[in-house]
C-alpha cells in the first residue's frame, strides 16, 4: 500500500463539504453560541497612549440599567501569567495594573443583561490618567531597540568584504507601513463555568494553545479548559494568539457564576488582536556585471509594544532565496506604546519579499538583464545554508510556466514605454522562496458499520478548506466516497493539532491523517488475520488496496471484503486508530525540507494626470506539492494576491504622531480591496509530490501574498519610471 492509493479524488476540484452550511447560516461561528442566562460584556478602552490611570469612577456604571459588574484594576483578580509559545510571550493582561501602555488598551470591562446595556454603561466609566508622552513611530531614536529578537540572525561567508569587491553595488531602505488583519468576522468570546471547567468559544486559530493560555492564567488543569472553535470567519493570523477580551470574558464568567459573551466592535478589532507592524528594511546588495549576486546583507526593524512582542522576522527567507555565497540577515525591535502587533499573514515573508524582490529588479536594470533571467541566474539548485539538496524545488519551471502564461516575452524592457490614452502601463514580477513551517499534529480515525469513517482533530478550519482537504484525503487513504467522511474540527479535547497559520496546518495534518489511515487500515487486518472466511487472512498493508468501501488484494481486486462486512462479522460496531506526524526534519537528513515556492506576475495601469495605480492582471506559477483540491488550493493563492494588492496599493494602519491613537480605525477609512479591486487573477500549479512529506503536500495560505507586493511595486516602476520603495503607493508617494 503506497501513502496514497485509494481513489483518484485528491487535487480535483471538490466542492467544500462545509458550503451548504454556511450559505445558509447553519455553521455557528463563536459569537453565534448562546446559553441560558448568559450576560454581555462590553470593553472601555483608554483615551491615551501612556502614562496611569489617576482614577476611574464606576459609581455611575453600577447603578445603570442592567448592569452587573464593572472589572477594573482595582478589583480584578490577580491572575498568573501565560506561557511562551511559538509567537513569543503571551499578550500582556490589560488589567493587571494601572498603567498604560497603549491608545485603546482595556481598562475596564463591564458586565450586563444585554449587549446594549454593557455598550451604554461603558459610556458611564469615568477615568483620569496621568499622561506620559508616548513612544511613537519605528525610526524613533528614543524608543528601546532589542537586537536579534528570534535567535534567528544567520551569516554565511564573508560579506563586507565581498560588498567592497563587487563590480555592481547596492544600498537602498524600504519602508512598510503597519496593517490590521480585519477578518470580516468580528472577534468574539463566550466564556462558562461549570463545575470548575471552562468552556470557551472563541476566535482561536489554535485551540491547543489557547487551552494552555487559559489554564496557566486562571490555575487550573488544562483538561479542566475546552476551546471550540468549529468555524471562524476569517484570521490572517489575528487569532494565533489568546488575547485579552478572551480572558476578561472567563474571568467575567467565573466572577459573576454565569456565561458571558464579549465581541469587540471593529474599531477595538484595530486596537486588540494585533496587527502587522511598521517595518524599515535596510538591502545591501553585490553583484557581478552579468548579474550573478555575490553578497546579500539585509537589516529588519520592526515594531512591537512595550511590554509585548511577536515574531516578525523579516529577513527570515532571505538566506534560502538565491545561490549567494556571502549573506548576512540582522532582526531588530523597536519598542513602543502602541498595541501589540501580532502575525499577519505571511509573517516577516511579506516584507522581507517586498525589499529583496524589489531590490533585485532594480539590479535586472541596472545590469541591463532581464527581472526573469536574473533570477534564473541566480536559482538556488541546492538549499544555499547547508548545501543539501531540496525536498521538492520547481521555481525554475514557475517561472518559465508563469512567464508563458503572463505573456511576459512581449514585455518591452524599457520603462514608461506601454501607454493606452492616459493610462502609463507597465509588468512586473517576483520570485518567492516560502519558509516550510509545521509542529507536531495527531489525528484520530474510525470506521463504523455503516461504512462511512470520521476523523477528528483539534485544527482549525479559518475558511481554508481544512474540512474539505481532509474529507478527500481520507476518503482517498480509505477508498470512500467524500460523502462518507464526516471531519470533526476546531475542539482542544481533540486530539494535539498545531495552529492554523504559517502554512504549516495542511504539512502537518495531511501526515498525521495519513498515518491514522494506515493504522486504521492495520488494525482491520489484525481483526481477520486468524480469519478463514476472510480474503485479507494473514495479508499485510504493502499486500493492500482500498476502492470503493473495501479492502481488496493489490494483486487481485476480486479478492477482499467491505469494512461493514469485518464489522458485522466481528461483532464490532467501529474500529478506530490514532496518527501522528512530527513534520520537524530529524538530525542527519539528507534533503532540505522546502516549502513553496512561486512566480509571481503583474500588470498596472497609471493615470498620468492623477496617478491612480490600477491592477489589470495578475499571474501566479506556484509549487504546491501534491494539490489536495484544485479548488480551494487555487482559492488560498489568489486570496493571498488579492491580499497583496491592499498591501501594495490600500492598506495602512494610521497611527497619529502625536497621540498614538489609531485615525483610521473604520473599513470606511482603512481601505482593503474590494471586487472592484481585484483583476483578472491567473494561478496554475507546477512540480510534484515534495519528498519530505508523506502525503507530499506543502502549505500554500502565504505564498500568494509574499511575492505579489513586489511584483505589483515593480510594475508601477515599469510604467511610470519612478521607482517607490514605501508601501502603500499611494498618490503622494507616486507623484
Amino acid at each position: 500500500m503506497t501513502a496514497v492509493s485509494g481513489g483518484k479524488l485528491l487535487g480535483e476540484p471538490v466542492d467544500r463539504v462545509d458550503g451548504l452550511l454556511k450559505v445558509t447560516g447553519a455553521a455557528p461561528y463563536p459569537s453565534d453560541f448562546s446559553y441560558p442566562d448568559m450576560a454581555h460584556a462590553a470593553l472601555v478602552q483608554s483615551t491615551v497612549a501612556a502614562g496611569t490611570i489617576a482614577s476611574i469612577d464606576t459609581g455611575e456604571a453600577l447603578v445603570a440599567p442592567g448592569v452587573l459588574t464593572v472589572i477594573t484594576h482595582e478589583n480584578a483578580p490577580r491572575l498568573a501569567e501565560a506561557p511562551m509559545s511559538l509567537l513569543g510571550p503571551a499578550p500582556r493582561f490589560p488589567l493587571k495594573d494601572d498603567r498604560v501602555l497603549h491608545h485603546g488598551q482595556h481598562v475596564a470591562v463591564v458586565v450586563a443583561e444585554t449587549p446594549e446595556q454593557a455598550r451604554d454603561a461603558t459610556r458611564l466609566v469615568r477615568v483620569e490618567y496621568d499622561e506620559a508622552a508616548p513612544v511613537l513611530g519605528v525610526r524613533n531614536l528614543d524608543a528601546p531597540v532589542l537586537t536579534d529578537p528570534y535567535g534567528m540572525e544567520s551569516g554565511r561567508g564573508d560579506v563586507e568584504a565581498a560588498l567592497a569587491a563587487a563590480e555592481v553595488q547596492y544600498d537602498e531602505t524600504f519602508i512598510m507601513a503597519p496593517e490590521t488583519n480585519n477578518p470580516l468576522g468580528l472577534f468574539g468570546t463566550v466564556a462558562r463555568w461549570e463545575d470548575g471547567r471552562l468552556t470557551v468559544h472563541d476566535c482561536s486559530q489554535w485551540p491547543v494553545n489557547a487551552r494552555q493560555n487559559l489554564a496557566a492564567v486562571f490555575e487550573v488543569p488544562e483538561e479542566s479548559v475546552r476551546v471550540l472553535v468549529p468555524y471562524l470567519g476569517g484570521g490572517f493570523g489575528a487569532g494565533l494568539r489568546t488575547w485579552g477580551h478572551t480572558i476578561l470574558a472567563a474571568l467575567a464568567a467565573r466572577m459573576l457564576r454565569r456565561p458571558v459573551k464579549l465581541v469587540l466592535t471593529r474599531p477595538q478589532m484595530f486596537t486588540s488582536v494585533g496587527h502587522r507592524p511598521e517595518s524599515v528594511q535596510r538591502l545591501r546588495i553585490g553583484a557581478t556585471a552579468d548579474g550573478r549576486l555575490v553578497a546579500v546583507d539585509h537589516e529588519g526593524t520592526a515594531t512591537r509594544g512595550v511590554e509585548e512582542m511577536s515574531p516578525e522576522p523579516i529577513t527570515l527567507a532571505t538566506p534560502d532565496a538565491y545561490a549567494c555565497p556571502n549573506v548576512s540577515t540582522h532582526d531588530r525591535l523597536v519598542a513602543l506604546n502602541i498595541p501589540s502587533p501580532g502575525a499577519m499573514r505571511a509573517p516577516g515573508h511579506a516584507e522581507g519579499g517586498f525589499a529583496l524582490e524589489s531590490a533585485l529588479d532594480e539590479l535586472s536594470y541596472r545590469v541591463g538583464v532581464d527581472p526573469v533571467e536574473l533570477r534564473l541566474r541566480n536559482y538556488a539548485a541546492v538549499h544555499p545554508p547547508t548545501g543539501l539538496p531540496w525536498s521538492s524545488n520547481a521555481l525554475r519551471d514557475c517561472y518559465r510556466v508563469g512567464a508563458e502564461r503572463f505573456g511576459w516575452s512581449a514585455r518591452p524592457p524599457e520603462p514608461r514605454s506601454q501607454r493606452d490614452g492616459a493610462w502609463l502601463v507597465g509588468q512586473g514580477m517576483a520570485g518567492v522562496t516560502f519558509t516550510r513551517w509545521a509542529t507536531l499534529c495527531r489525528a484520530r480515525m474510525s470506521v463504523d458499520r455503516d461504512g462511512t469513517a470520521l476523523v477528528r482533530s483539534a485544527s482549525t478550519d479559518i475558511g481554508t478548506g481544512t474540512y474539505t482537504i481532509t474529507a478527500q484525503l481520507v476518503a482517498d487513504l480509505l477508498g470512500l466516497d467524500v460523502e462518507q467522511v464526516r471531519v470533526e474540527l476546531g475542539d482542544s479535547d481533540l486530539p494535539l493539532a498545531p495552529q492554523s497559520g504559517g502554512s504549516g496546518l495542511a504539512l502537518a495534518l495531511s501526515g498525521a491523517v495519513e498515518d491514522a489511515a494506515r493504522n486504521l487500515l492495520r488494525t482491520f487486518l489484525t481483526t481477520v488475520r486468524d480469519d478463514t472466511d476472510s480474503p485479507l487472512a494473514g495479508r499485510s498493508l504493502d499486500e493492500i488496496a482500498v476502492a470503493g468501501g473495501r479492502i481488496h488484494l493489490a494483486s487481485d481486486p476480486s479478492a477482499g471484503e467491505t469494512y461493514t462486512a469485518i464489522l458485522a462479522r466481528h461483532g464490532l460496531d467501529e474500529l478506530v486508530a490514532d496518527g501522528e506526524r512530527d513534520p520537524s526534519p530529524p538530525e542527519g537528513l539528507d534533503m532540505a525540507p522546502a516549502g513553496a515556492f512561486a512566480a509571481q506576475f503583474a500588470e498596472v495601469r497609471v493615470h498620468e494626470e492623477l496617478g491612480t495605480v490600477r491592477v489589470s492582471r495578475m499571474s501566479a506559477a506556484v509549487d504546491a506539492g501534491r494539490v489536495l483540491n484544485e479548488k480551494t488550493a487555487r482559492s488560498q493563492v489568489a486570496g493571498a494576491m488579492v491580499m497583496g494588492i491592499g498591501m501594495a496599493l490600500l492598506e495602512e494602519t494610521a497611527f497619529d504622531s502625536v497621540s498614538g491613537r489609531i485615525t483610521n480605525a473604520t473599513l470606511g477609512d482603512y481601505l482593503i480591496p474590494v471586487h472592484a479591486d481585484v483583476p483578472d487573477l491567473d494561478v496554475t500549479f507546477v512540480g510534484g509530490p515534495d519528498r519530505f512529506n508523506a502525503v507530499g503536500v506543502k502549505g500554500i495560505g502565504e505564498v500568494g501574498i509574499a511575492g505579489a507586493p513586489a511584483a505589483i511595486a515593480n510594475a508601477v516602476y515599469h510604467a511610470t519610471g519612478r521607482r517607490i520603495r514605501s508601501l502603500p503607493i499611494t498618490l503622494d508617494r507616486l507623484l
